[in-house]
């Protein structure tokens, strides 16, 4: 099979969308398939590229104004150039918004088959950052999937919004997480002794710092006896951050080893974004054997088991987090078999079994589009 992932983001830039292309393609190739990927160039002077397994073709971009971390593609005639060299079967767009939506219309006009896959919430982060623009947001998201051959949502949330808003032929295609990676053996004595000199209990948040994560909402905890808040990652809040959580460890961005490393060696894991499709750091977390608290929101509820593998608390609530983290850190046992848990859930949601997966939604619309052609 001979595929084209147009993906608005990929490394060395560090998110979901990113990693979850580069997982794709590396499977893809695995299997044997022909692969390109299509994707905004980074920044000048930036990072080489060198984790692509496959052709990888830069289209000119600017950063986002306010967050510069992030790179918009400009109008670029080479997506539909890159399609039609390729000779591709199929269009697989990650998280189309702007580069997607010109390679959903090239692979359109070359009559190829497209696949989406909806990854952003961009109707609450237009909520967090304009204060409105959810119903444009939704036109816009609806526009481009409604034109795609099959949508795929990351998870039943993101599934059941997709086909409130009027978004078609919408089915389940989960996030997989390296667990050989990310595992309870990497957790580090030397690292907590040096994360939490007096052996407190370490709490983490690994992701972006800004607004929509809301990762302030950690300042209850960095006010309970006995904890350390440790935070992972990097962008636009950090400075406020760390005005908002006094007595934080702020160690930057951190990736692979040195990232399952970190997750390993936490006692509780905190995200507070309200806004995940999916959220891949929960299922890192899981992974590495960690108790989870997280939001009642999107795609950590299908992750965690309230009382099982982790609390789910209400969004936006800052008392519940700390509450959370205050119980679990009365209670080693407890914290012992969320972890245990955890890690036993998502054993089978290996990226392989995952890109299995997504082939097989790739060759039902290829049969589809086959059989409308022969009619």
């Amino acid at each position: 099979m001979r595929v084209v992932i147009v993906t608005e983001s990929f490394p060395p830039d560090v998110n979901g969308v990113a990693h979850c292309a580069l997982q794709t393609a590396r499977h893809l190739v695995d299997r044997g398939h022909d692969c390109v990927v299509v994707a905004p160039a980074t920044a000048p002077g930036g990072e080489a590229d060198t984790s692509a397994p496959c052709p990888l073709v830069r289209i000119p971009s600017l950063p986002l104004p306010g967050y510069h971390q992030v790179r918009v593609a400009l109008p670029s005639r080479r997506v539909a150039a890159a399609i039609a060299e390729h000779r591709a079967d199929l269009v697989h767009l990650a998280s189309p918004f702007v580069l997607g939506v010109r390679g959903m219309a090239a692979a359109t006009r070359l009559g190829v088959p497209a696949v989406a896959v909806y990854q952003t919430d961009l109707a609450g982060y237009a909520r967090t950052y304009m204060g409105a623009g959810e119903a444009a947001a939704w036109r816009r998201i609806r526009s481009v999937h409604a034109a795609a051959d099959l949508t795929l949502a990351p998870s039943s949330a993101a599934l059941r919004d997709l086909r409130a808003h009027g978004v078609p032929r919408a089915v389940l295609w989960p996030r997989g997480v390296d667990t050989a990676r990310f595992r309870p053996g990497r957790r580090d004595e030397a690292l907590r002794r040096e994360l939490a000199p007096d052996g407190e209990l370490i709490v983490g948040y690994v992701g972006r710092l800004a607004p929509e994560k809301q990762v302030e909402l950690l300042s209850g905890v960095c006010g309970l006896d006995g904890v350390r808040v440790v935070v992972v990652g990097d962008g636009p809040s950090r400075t406020g951050l760390e005005r908002a959580l006094p007595g934080a460890v702020f160690l930057g961005r951190r990736t692979g080893d040195e990232l399952a490393r970190v997750f390993a060696s936490l006692d509780v894991f905190a995200h507070t974004g309200p806004f995940e499709t999916f959220c891949q750091t929960v299922q890192e977390a899981m992974a590495s054997g960690v108790p989870v608290v997280a939001p009642a929101a999107g795609g950590p509820l299908d992750l965690v088991t309230h009382g099982h593998t982790g609390v789910l608390v209400p969004p936006r609530d800052a008392a519940a987090v700390r509450d959370a983290v205050w119980s679990l850190s009365a209670d080693p046992a407890l914290r012992a078999a969320y972890g245990a848990a955890g890690r036993a859930a998502v054993e089978g949601r290996t990226w392989a079994a995952v890109g299995d997966r997504l082939i097989g939604h790739y060759s039902d619309v290829l049969a589809s589009r086959k059989a409308v052609l022969a009619a």
